[in-house]
């Protein structure tokens, strides 16, 4: 998919970043049973890093070692994220990493600027320079103006249990843009960045934009869920919260919108149905590049067959909507008793209801929301009781954390140790060696000799799963070595 760099090894790998949050885990799992190999990159700031081991220990894929490589770092930091770079040959990339809280981003604005579109510019300039230009974009239903309702939409008194699209003017890919919030704002400006870099580089890029309103629910296992730092800034969350007794009260924003009961209305989506959307864009972005390279394999100037997707956007959503008072006795059934709420006054930025419709994305991807609000309030109350205290709860999952999946990216690198990925264990071809932070590539022992000190021939191995420690772990092809500890393991691990 990607033009391989020259020294690097060219297996497609799928750069992930944010993928160590409650979306992008989510999507990690549906990656990894594809089979996918994943490089995530995360700061951890809203996310942890036991969710990569849970996803590890969910995934089909969890007895295939190397197919998920972290790296802690800041898109900020340039250089750092230029160093994954060097290391890897991404194919795509799938970019959720960002602040991402309504009402936060109104007291800390030029936070959310300086992160949400410095950081993505970061990512994109490296995305160009290093000839991937496959990528997907978490946005969200932020980016569009105040909804209008229909003609025909029904008083307040009149609506029903919950809101359709036929009540009240669904939002389409093609209505105003005009986001009411700093948030909103920075996915709005992003998705105009990225709509003038595609064109910039006419048939060249294949960019596509999920927007989305309220993700919520959690992995049907218990096990992944939404564990944000502090005060949750989204609402269930915060009700489960509730529900669990870590807060006293939910607070409602507001009941005095033109809605149902006077609480906001949202399209609410099951984080699962929208980890599956992810994987319906790639497959897109797949087949386009399949459809390029079969015509070219075939001499073939049809000019539809070789054009490059540009940036286009779809909405993922269920197209019913559903108020906050009607979230919380939704929540309320499942956890079996009323949970106590308190009406305070609307947040900056907030609008009345978003109601999405996804049909665009039902005719092109090929996708449809398929869980309900049962599902999503079912799913969500079993993480909370699990996990009472989110990732923190009781130990790690004994299949994926008994070993770290890899050191970070970082000063440690300047130690003399070599890093051996897991297919290492079977042949040499191709595998990646970081020593003295300077990437190399090893095709036999002999190569290994010229880095590894010749006097004592003693190294220190790392595959992809922890530090290899007795000379029975030592690959076949690697002779004449004995393998010492690291001179100082890394600070943090995944």
């Amino acid at each position: 998919m990607a033009v391989p760099q020259n020294g690097q090894n060219t297996q497609e790998t799928i750069l992930v970043t944010g993928g160590a949050g409650y979306i992008g885990s989510h999507t990690v799992i549906q990656l990894l049973n594809l089979g996918k190999r994943l490089v995530i990159v995360d700061n951890l700031c809203n996310s942890s890093e036991e969710a990569l081991h849970r996803t590890l220990a969910l995934s089909h894929n969890r007895r295939c070692p190397g197919s998920l490589i972290f790296h802690k770092v800041d898109l900020l930091d340039g250089e750092a994220l230029k160093q994954i770079f060097d290391l890897y040959t991404f194919s795509a990339c799938l970019h959720f990493a960002g602040l991402k809280a309504v009402g936060e981003s109104s007291e800390i604005p030029l936070g959310y600027y300086q992160t949400n579109i410095t950081g993505t510019l970061n990512l994109v300039q490296l995305l160009q320079r290093y000839h991937c230009r496959n990528l997907i974009f978490s946005s969200s239903a932020t980016v569009y103006g105040l909804p209008s309702p229909s003609l025909s939409s029904p008083s307040r008194s009149a609506l029903s249990t919950s809101t359709t699209s036929s009540e009240y003017q669904s939002i389409k890919e093609d209505s105003p843009m005009g986001a009411t919030n700093p948030y909103g704002r920075t996915k709005q400006y992003i998705e105009e960045i990225l709509r003038d870099t595609a064109k910039s580089e006419p048939n060249q890029w294949n960019i596509i934009l999920l927007r989305y309103f309220n993700p919520v629910g959690a992995h049907g296992s218990g096990q992944l869920g939404e564990d944000p730092s502090g005060i949750p800034n989204n609402l269930m969350p915060y009700v489960a919260q509730v529900a669990i007794g870590r807060r006293p009260r939910v607070q409602v924003f507001g009941n005095d919108y033109e809605t149902k009961d006077g609480t906001g209305v949202r399209d609410y989506i099951h984080i699962e149905d929208l980890a599956r959307g992810h994987i319906a864009a790639l497959r897109k972005i797949e087949a386009v590049l399949c459809r390029q390279a079969s015509s070219n394999n075939d001499n073939n100037d049809n000019n539809n067959n070789n054009k490059s997707l540009g940036c286009v956007a779809y909405n993922l959503g269920t197209g019913v909507g559903y108020s906050v008072m009607e979230m919380i006795y939704s929540m309320s059934e499942v956890v079996g008793r009323p949970l106590p709420y308190q009406v305070v006054k609307r947040r900056p930025g907030d609008v009345g209801m978003v109601i999405a419709d996804s049909s665009l994305a039902a005719q092109d991807l090929g996708w449809k929301a398929e869980k309900t609000l049962k599902d999503m309030c079912r799913d969500l109350w079993k993480w909370q009781t699990l996990n009472p205290e989110g990732y923190s709860s009781g130990s790690k999952s004994k299949d994926s954390t008994e070993r770290p999946l890899t050191p970070l990216l970082g000063s440690h690198l300047s130690s003399s140790y070599v890093l051996l990925p897991t297919a290492a264990m079977t042949s040499m071809e191709g595998v990646s060696l970081a020593t003295c932070r300077l990437p190399k590539r090893i095709t036999s022992s002999s190569s290994l000799s010229s880095v590894a000190t010749p006097a004592t021939k003693k190294i220190v191995l790392f595959d992809g799963h922890g530090w290899l420690s007795t000379p029975s772990c030592l690959p076949p092809l690697i002779t004449g070595f004995s393998l010492v500890n690291p001179p100082s393991p890394p600070a943090h691990y995944c």
